[in-house]
């Protein structure tokens, strides 16, 4: 084993290192699988990395499926097509495999494989969760080709309601993947702008449940640690995509955003689900261009939990100043937009995403409860490129 190589325990079974995806059939065998479908997005679909994968399991006794009809914003209708092919197939497991929205989509499928309630019945709303039949859930390892949402360590699933325009939040405990295989060497020809931009994700998780006022020291040092591994890994991937160490410690700190958010998110993800569902925008990106505007909304309430970031990245004069900065200094660095005009969001979006924004239930951990116009007056800022 080398020094990128290890086996984790929490938040849930996670093998660590690059070319553990060759583990693939014995971990499926594990959970009981003999029938798994592989769910991935299309543009992975035919990529060696998932026809390798497939034929491993194949090779290996396993009669294994293959599901790629997602949207990069997975919608209700992208569930139920998945169900429909999981049972078509008699498959008996999931292999999630892909980035955040291959994720989210088959743990969705992994789920609805057992209920007799639709999707919607099973949003992240009061107890919603207690409507599940527990026992119909197909059991999932999941495999991250992106380092961003950390979906592949999330009890959730953000799917689309193309009715409603809106981004629902499908919670169950159990929905938390069984077994997760980290391999870097299934990240290095992703390009650039999407390293980026899925690598900036990552930090809004980790950053956003630093900021949350919800007490949880554990998720606070995973939020802290987190960020520091973007700090010092995300330029390298972004400059260098074959930089194996660099890959390996951003899907660590991918995996630790989405443990450290069990704190709660905030206002990035408040204004980036319904940007996501009404213009189609990529939610990584998304999050990258709002962050300092967030910040800078937040400051008032977070400049000691920032200037102890700052302390804790070795910054100079640390402070909320020098924590703003430094976000502003590696977003340039990497290529991330400055203003959400630059990838295509109107300015007809204020005074709609506000009231949107509001209901969503990552502003429930917003350290300040904005209103509608404060939230419209963020994103105008964000669309304006104005700080």
């Amino acid at each position: 084993m080398n020094k990128l190589t290890a086996n984790w325990n929490y938040p849930t079974a996670i093998k660590a290192g690059p070319g553990r995806i060759r583990e693939l059939p014995q971990h499926c065998r594990a959970l009981g699988m003999h029938r798994p479908m592989l769910i991935t997005d299309p543009g992975l679909a035919g990529l060696d990395i998932v026809t390798q994968a497939v034929q491993s399991c194949r090779d290996a006794g396993l009669v294994c499926g293959l599901f790629s009809h997602i949207k990069g914003n997975p919608t209700g209708q992208n569930v139920s097509d998945g169900v429909t092919a999981f049972h078509s197939g008699a498959h008996d497991g999931v292999i999630a495999f892909g980035g955040g929205s291959a994720l989210d989509a088959a743990k969705a499928i992994a789920l609805m494989a057992g209920q007799n309630r639709p999707l919607w019945d099973f949003e992240d709303i009061g107890d919603n969760y207690t409507r599940v039949n527990v026992d119909g859930m197909a059991p999932v390892v999941a495999v991250p080709t992106t380092a961003g949402t950390g979906s592949e360590v999330g009890r959730a699933s953000v799917i689309t309601d193309d009715q409603a325009h809106v981004k629902r939040i499908i919670f169950h405990a159990r929905m938390l993947p069984a077994i997760v295989i980290l391999d870097a060497e299934l990240t290095t020809a992703l390009p650039a702008r999407l390293t980026a931009a899925t690598g900036m994700d990552a930090l809004s998780h980790n950053l956003e449940a630093l900021c949350s006022p919800v007490l949880h020291p554990m998720a606070t040092g995973i939020g802290m640690e987190g960020s520091r591994l973007v700090h010092h890994y995300l330029k390298r991937a972004v400059d260098d995509g074959t930089d194996l160490e660099a890959r390996h410690f951003m899907l660590v700190a991918s995996s630790m955003g989405a443990t450290a958010f069990q704190k709660g998110l905030g206002a990035m993800h408040a204004l980036a689900h319904p940007l996501g569902a009404l213009y189609d925008a990529h939610h990584g990106m998304l999050n990258a261009i709002l962050m300092p505007y967030v910040l800078k909304a937040n400051q008032a309430v977070i400049t000691d939990t920032m200037t102890l970031l700052a302390r804790y990245l070795g910054l100079d004069k640390p402070g909320f100043a020098a924590t703003l900065d430094w976000v502003l200094n590696l977003r340039e660095s990497i290529h991330i937009p400055h203003g959400l005009a630059d990838i295509g969001i109107p300015a007809e979006a204020v005074g709609k995403v506000g009231a949107m924004a509001v209901l969503d239930g990552s502003a429930a951990t917003n350290p300040i409860p904005f209103t509608p116009a404060q939230y419209d007056a963020i994103l105008s800022d964000a669309i304006q490129g104005k700080l």
